[in-house]
C-alpha cells in the first residue's frame, strides 16, 4: 500500500534569528528548536524545552500516520530479517591463558551475554561473566560500552549507556562472587584498560562537550573522584584514547585529530610511571606503536616523509622519536596500509590494492612475506586481533555481498586455513540465485568511480527495476562489500541494491579520502549523482526511480543531493543527518566541531571555507522546488548529530518544497546516534526504511 497522506503537517513557528560571519548574514528562523540546555538533554531527555518537545512529537505523529498503512509490510520486513538471524549466535572463542573469551546470544535476547569457556569450542564449563538482557531490564535504552577483563582473570570491567548519549558508565564485576565492586566511574568514553597488576585501571573521560580528552589512572578501592590525572588534552580539537601494546608492555595513550596524532607510553609493570611522547605531533602526520619485544623495538605505522598510503618502520624502545625511524616495509604508492598487528614472530598489516583488502604476513627474523589470498571479485576482509601476543595463529573475517560471513583461523606456520564459524542463514539462502557485479561510472573530472551491485538473477534489467542506492564518503571510511542478511529483503522484492564508492572514502586509497574532504567535498556529492545516472543511463533502473540512503555524514550527502539533483530520486531516506553544517562548524562549543574543522574547513577563520561551505550545506540550500519522498531519522539524544539539525532542516523543507510528496520526520525520544538499543529493535528500525523505500518504488506488493 502507497502512504498515507495526513491533513496538516506540522508547521514550526519561525522566530527571529541569525548570524553574521565576514560581513555575510545569514536569518535562521528555526534556529530554536535548538535547546539552550542541549547538553542537559543529551544527559537527561526529561529536561527538554516544552516547545521544542511538542514539534518534534508532531513530527512524530505526523509521520506515523503517513507510515501506517505500511504496518503490515513493517512487520513483514521485520519477520524476514529476524529469520535470517541465528538467535542462539556466538562468536568465536578468543584464547587468553587458561580461558576461551566469547560473546552469545540467547533466543529471543535483546541483549549479549559476554562468557568464558575452558575449551576452545565455548562448550565446557562456561561461566556467564555478564547477562547484558538483566542488565536492560526496565531500562528504555541500554548499550554495552567496552568490555575488558583483568589479566589475572578475576575482575571485569564494563561500561553502558543508559541514555543513548554515549556517555558511558564504568563499573568493575568481582567474577569470584558476580557482584559489582564500589568502583563506578561516569562519564566514561566506555572503553577501560587494565595494568597487569589486576588492580589498577584507565580510562577516559568525557568533557560536558563529549570530548574524550583526560586519562586517569584508578585504583580498585579507591574513590574515583581522587583518581590521578594522567593526561590531558589542551587542543579542543584533539580527540584522546587509551589502549595497550599487543604484549601487554605498554599503556597507549592516543591523542589524535582526522590528520595528525601522537602516542604517549606507559610502562605497563610500572602504572604510576609519568608517559613519555613516542614523536611530538607535526601537522598532518599519523602514526600508531606496537611493540616487539624481542627485537627490543617498536614497529611504527605512519605517513610521515610524504608516505600518503602509510608505511612501517622501526624505531629503539629507548629512543622511539622520529629521527631514529628506519623503513621496515617502505612506502608504496598506491597500496595503502590499514593498519597492522603484531605477534611475537609475526607482522601482519591489511593494506588496500585495487580497491580490495589483503593480509599481509611477515616473518619479523626474516622478512619474508606471505599474502593470504581470496577468490571472489569483490569482498570485504577483517583482521581480528586476539589476546594473545605468543602465537602463530590469526583470525580473519570474510563476506561478499552474496556469501555470508566466515570467520577463519589462519595458521601461519603451516599455512592451512580452518573455517570456524559460517553465517547461518536460518530460513535459508541460496548464492547462486544472485548476481554481484563491480562497476564503473564516470566522474564529472573523469574519474572511475567504483559501484558495488547486488540483484537477483530474476531482477529484469531493461530500466524497469527500481534501485537503493547508499553512499557515505566521509572521514575515509570505505564502504566495503560486505554480506547483508537484510538487504536480502528489497533483492528478493525486484529492487537493485547498489553501494556508490564515492570520494571522501578510502577505497582508492588516501588519495581517495582527500579528494573528498574540505574544499574538495563537493567531489563527494557529484560522485554520488554520477553513480546514480550511470546506472539509470546502463539500464539497471531509470531516473526517478532510484531510493538513496546515507546517515550521519552520508545524511549531509542526502542532503546536498535532494537540493541539487532531486529528479534522479523517488526516495531519500537521511538517517541522523548531518546537514546543518555552516551553523555547526560555526560553533565551537558543540561536541564535535574543532575536531571537524579539518574535514571541513573552518568557516570563523577562513571566509573561503565559508563560502564553501555555505554553497553546499543542505539546510542553507533548501529551495523552492520539487524534492522527492523523503524519511528523516534522527536521536534525542545524539551527540554527533544533534537532534535539531534534521528539525530544522525538515521544517524548512516543509515550507518551502512545491511537491506533495512525503516529507516525515520520525525522532527516537529515547536514542542517540545508534538508533534503537537491542538487536531486535534495531531491526524494526530497518523494517521501517525498507517498507518506505518499497512503498515509495511501488513494491510493497513484491
Amino acid at each position: 500500500m502507497p502512504l498515507a497522506r495526513p491533513a496538516n503537517a506540522p508547521v514550526a513557528a519561525l522566530k527571529d534569528a541569525s548570524h553574521t560571519h565576514h560581513g555575510i548574514t545569514v536569518t535562521d528562523p528555526y534556529a530554536w528548536l535548538r535547546a539552550e540546555n542541549w547538553q542537559d538533554v543529551m544527559r537527561d531527555p526529561d529536561v527538554l524545552d516544552a516547545e521544542i518537545r511538542a514539534y518534534l512529537e508532531a513530527e512524530n505523529a505526523y509521520a506515523d500516520a503517513a507510515l501506517e498503512p505500511l504496518s503490515d509490510l513493517r512487520e513483514t520486513l521485520f519477520s524476514e530479517i529476524r529469520a535470517r538471524i541465528k538467535e542462539d549466535d556466538s562468536s568465536v572463542p578468543a584464547k587468553d591463558g587458561p580461558w576461551y573469551y566469547f560473546r552469545k546470544f540467547e533466543t529471543g535476547a535483546q541483549h549479549p551475554l559476554e562468557c568464558r569457556s575452558s575449551d576452545a569450542a565455548g562448550k565446557e564449563n562456561v561461566e556467564v561473566l555478564l547477562d547484558g538482557n538483566k542488565e536492560a531490564a526496565g531500562e528504555a535504552y541500554f548499550r554495552l560500552g567496552g568490555i575488558s577483563h583483568s589479566r589475572d582473570h578475576s575482575k571485569l570491567a564494563w561500561a553502558v549507556d543508559r541514555k543513548g548519549s554515549e556517555f558511558f558508565t564504568l563499573h568493575i564485576r568481582d567474577l569470584a562472587t558476580g557482584k559489582e565492586l564500589a568502583d563506578t566511574i561516569p562519564d566514561t568514553n566506555g572503553d577501560p584498560v587494565w595494568a597487569p597488576d589486576g588492580t589498577t585501571l584507565f580510562y577516559t573521560k568525557l568533557d560536558d562537550n563529549h570530548r574524550p580528552c583526560r586519562v586517569y589512572r584508578h585504583r580498585l578501592g579507591d574513590d574515583p573522584e581522587t583518581d590521578a590525572l594522567v593526561y590531558e588534552e589542551p587542543d579542543p580539537g584533539f580527540f584522546v584514547s587509551v589502549s595497550e601494546t599487543q604484549d601487554s608492555a605498554f599503556i597507549l595513550i592516543n591523542t589524535h585529530d582526522h590528520q595528525t596524532s601522537e602516542v604517549w607510553l606507559i610502562d605497563a609493570q610500572k602504572p604510576e610511571s609519568a608517559p613519555r611522547c613516542v614523536e611530538p605531533r607535526r601537522a598532518a602526520i599519523e602514526y600508531d606503536v606496537e611493540h616487539d619485544a624481542p627485537r627490543e623495538r617498536f614497529l611504527i605505522h605512519t605517513n610521515d616523509n610524504g608516505a600518503e598510503d602509510f608505511k612501517i618502520v622501526e624505531a629503539p624502545v629507548e629512543a622511539p622519536n622520529a629521527a631514529h625511524w628506519r623503513d621496515v616495509v617502505p612506502h608504496e604508492a598506491g597500496t595503502y596500509i590499514l593498519g597492522q598487528l603484531l605477534f611475537r614472530d609475526y607482522h601482519l598489516r591489511i593494506e588496500r590494492r585495487d580497491g580490495l583488502k589483503r593480509i599481509v604476513i611477515r616473518t619479523l627474523e626474516t622478512g619474508a612475506e606471505d599474502v593470504i589470498k581470496l577468490d571472489e571479485e569483490a569482498y570485504d576482509l577483517d583482521l581480528h586481533g586476539g589476546y594473545e601476543y605468543d602465537a602463530h595463529t590469526l583470525r580473519f573475517a570474510y563476506s561478499s555481498m552474496t556469501t555470508p560471513a566466515e570467520v577463519y583461523d589462519y595458521d601461519i606456520e603451516t599455512g592451512t586455513r580452518t573455517l570456524r564459524k559460517r553465517q547461518e542463514i536460518p530460513s535459508g539462502h541460496a548464492p547462486g540465485d544472485y548476481v554481484t557485479r563491480r562497476l564503473f561510472a564516470t566522474a564529472e573530472d573523469g574519474e572511475r568511480i567504483p559501484i558495488s551491485l547486488l540483484y537477483k538473477k530474476s531482477t529484469p534489467l531493461g530500466g524497469s527495476a527500481p534501485l537503493y542506492l547508499y553512499g557515505y564518503g566521509s572521514y575515509g571510511i570505505s564502504m566495503d562489500p560486505y554480506f547483508s542478511a537484510s538487504v536480502l529483503s528489497l533483492v528478493n522484492r525486484g529492487m537493485i541494491y547498489a553501494v556508490a564508492h564515492i570520494r571522501g572514502g578510502k577505497e582508492g586509497g588516501y588519495r581517495w579520502y582527500k579528494a573528498g574532504k574540505t574544499s574538495s567535498k563537493k567531489n563527494t556529492f557529484t560522485d554520488f549523482t554520477a553513480a546514480g545516472t550511470f546506472l539509470a543511463d546502463e539500464g539497471f533502473t531509470s531516473r526517478g526511480n532510484i531510493v538513496a540512503h546515507g546517515g550521519s555524514a552520508g545524511g549531509m550527502l542526502m542532503g546536498v543531493v535532494a537540493n541539487e539533483a532531486p529528479e534522479l530520486f523517488k526516495g531519500i531516506i537521511a538517517e541522523v543527518p548531518f546537514v546543518d553544517v555552516l551553523s555547526t562548524m560555526l560553533d565551537a562549543s558543540l561536541p564535535l566541531t574543532p575536531p571537524e574543522w579539518l574535514e571541513w574547513g573552518n568557516p570563523i577563520e577562513d571566509e573561503e571555507a565559508y563560502r564553501y561551505i555555505a554553497s553546499y550545506s543542505p539546510y542553507d540550500n533548501v529551495k523552492a522546488q520539487d524534492y522527492p519522498n523523503m524519511l528523516v531519522i534522527a536521536g534525542l539524544t545524539d551527540p554527533r548529530v544533534t537532534y535539531w539539525e534534521p528539525a530544522k532542516w525538515v521544517a524548512k523543507l516543509r515550507a518551502a518544497k512545491t511537491d506533495d510528496n512525503a516529507l516525515l520526520l520520525k525522532t527516537n525520544m529515547e536514542a542517540g546516534h545508534g538508533g534503537a538499543s537491542g538487536r531486535f529493535e534495531r531491526l524494526k528500525e530497518v523494517a521501517l526504511v525498507y517498507a518506505f523505500a518499497l512503498a515509495v518504488t511501488g513494491k510493497d506488493a513484491a
